[in-house]
C-alpha cells in the first residue's frame, strides 16, 4: 500500500467517525463511557464532545506523526525498504482504534449486550498478529521495531532479535483471540502476561546477542 493511498483511507475513516458522531450527537448522553475494567464494567467517564471527537482526533495526529517519522530517520533508507507493511500497520491500527470508537458509542446509545473484552480483543489479535509478521521484515531503524541499545547497535542483533519477537507477537496475537472467548480475568491475563513477557525476553535476548557477538 503507498503512502498516498494509507492517507486518503485514514482520513477517510475519521472522516466517517466524525459525521456519524455529529448524526448521532442528539441521541448520546452527556457523559459517555469512556472505560471499561478487566470484569467488562465501565469504570470511566467522559464529557459527549470529547467522546465523539477525541478518538479521531488521536488518529489524525497519530497519522501525521507517521508520517513524520521516516522522514527523520537518520536510517529512513530502511524504514523504505518496508514502508508498505509499516503503511499497512497504519491502516491496522487507526481502524482499531475506530472500532473502538464505535463499540463505545454503540454502548453510549445503550446496545450494551456484549461485553468489551470479547468484541476488542479479536481485533487486537489480529493486530499484535500483523505486528508481528511486520516485524520480520523491519530493517534497523530508531523508531519502529523492538529498539534496544543492542539492536540499534548491530545488523545481526536487530535482524536476529526482530525475528524471535516477529513469532513472540503472533503468538501473543493467537492467545488474545483465544482470551476473547474466556472473557473476564482469563480474557486480562491471556493478553497482557504474553505480551510483557515477550517484551522482557527480547529485551535480555537482544542484550546476550549483542554480549556474544562483540566477543567474537
Amino acid at each position: 500500500m503507498t503512502t498516498k493511498l494509507t492517507s486518503m483511507f485514514v482520513l477517510a475513516m475519521i472522516a466517517i467517525a466524525i459525521i456519524a458522531g455529529l448524526l448521532l450527537w442528539d441521541q448520546l448522553p452527556a457523559q459517555m463511557a469512556s472505560h471499561w475494567n478487566m470484569n467488562d464494567q465501565v469504570d470511566g467517564y467522559m464529557p459527549k464532545f470529547w467522546g465523539v471527537f477525541l478518538m479521531p482526533l488521536v488518529i489524525l495526529g497519530m497519522l501525521g506523526l507517521f508520517h513524520v517519522i521516516p522522514n527523520i530517520d537518520p536510517l529512513k533508507a530502511n524504514i523504505a525498504q518496508f514502508r508498505g507493511a509499516f503503511n499497512l500497520f497504519i491502516v491496522l491500527i487507526s481502524a482499531f482504534m475506530l472500532y473502538m470508537h464505535g463499540l463505545t458509542i454503540a454502548w453510549s446509545l445503550g446496545y450494551q449486550n456484549f461485553k468489551m473484552s470479547a468484541a476488542m480483543l479479536p481485533f487486537m489479535g489480529v493486530l499484535f498478529f500483523f505486528i508481528g509478521y511486520m516485524l520480520k521484515q523491519a530493517k534497523r531503524n530508531f523508531f519502529i521495531g523492538i529498539r534496544t541499545p543492542w539492536t540499534l547497535s548491530s545488523d545481526t542483533v536487530w535482524d536476529k532479535t526482530h525475528q524471535l519477537g516477529s513469532v513472540l507477537f503472533m503468538l501473543s496475537g493467537a492467545l488474545a483471540i483465544v482470551g476473547s472467548f474466556l472473557g473476564g480475568e482469563f480474557a486480562f491475563w491471556l493478553l497482557f502476561v504474553p505480551l510483557i513477557g515477550s517484551t522482557l525476553a527480547l529485551v535480555i535476548y537482544s542484550y546476550v546477542l549483542y554480549r556474544n557477538e562483540t566477543k567474537a
